[in-house]
């Protein structure tokens, strides 16, 4: 039986343990932070494709493939600051705390994604990061992700400041993006105008 199958007479028991996730750049390391090099705005760090395993009944990439994509996204900026397996051995890691999705256009099987990601704010602690998810070839915008990260002491589990070498990098990471416009969908509520969602409580 394959893993994730389901065992005979509905017990709903898994068969196998089903493997972790794994992202694309796991054991890259980190790349080396360049005082010289210019930094992009926004930062082009990651590309994939559709794969057969993240579409849905529909057709098209299921909505949590697309929480999949910008978590690689992530990653690979996470490596761009510094921060690989190395630091997080140190006991050091950056965790989302919160992500606003936005989906646009519909992705299906194989067609190219290409991600972008820009640091809109940042302090001692926390990374207020924004994604757009673009076709890799009309460069039609698919999704957008706004996603707030804290800095964490995994062995006391709880937040931490950065270290200052990894302030300063991001000093010159926010020097370079503010002069991107904020996007339309940060901070954009969620609810029907007018309707009870609004209400005050």
């Amino acid at each position: 039986m394959r893993t994730g199958e389901r065992s005979a007479g509905g017990q709903g028991q898994m068969a196998e343990k089903a493997e972790r996730i794994v992202t694309p750049y796991e054991g890259t390391g980190h790349r080396r932070w360049d005082d010289a090099a210019s930094v992009p705005a926004p930062l082009a760090l990651h590309r994939t494709s559709v794969r057969p395993e993240w579409t849905d009944y529909n057709g098209h990439m299921s909505e949590s493939c697309y929480l999949l994509v910008f978590g690689d996204d992530s990653d690979a900026f996470f490596r761009y600051l510094g921060v690989g397996e190395e630091y997080r051995a140190g006991g050091g890691s950056l965790y989302t705390v919160e992500t606003h999705l936005h989906n646009k256009r519909e992705a299906a099987e194989g067609e190219p994604l290409h991600l972008t990601l820009r640091l809109l704010d940042h302090d001692a602690k926390r990374l207020h990061l924004f994604h757009e998810m673009r076709h890799g070839t009309d460069g039609t915008l698919l999704a957008t992700a706004e996603q707030m990260l804290l800095h964490v002491d995994m062995e006391q589990g709880r937040a931490c400041p950065l270290p200052g070498e990894l302030l300063r990098r991001l000093g010159a990471i926010q020097a370079a993006h503010d002069v991107l416009p904020v996007p339309d969908a940060v901070g954009k509520p969620m609810g029907i105008p007018g309707g009870r969602g609004r209400r005050t409580r």
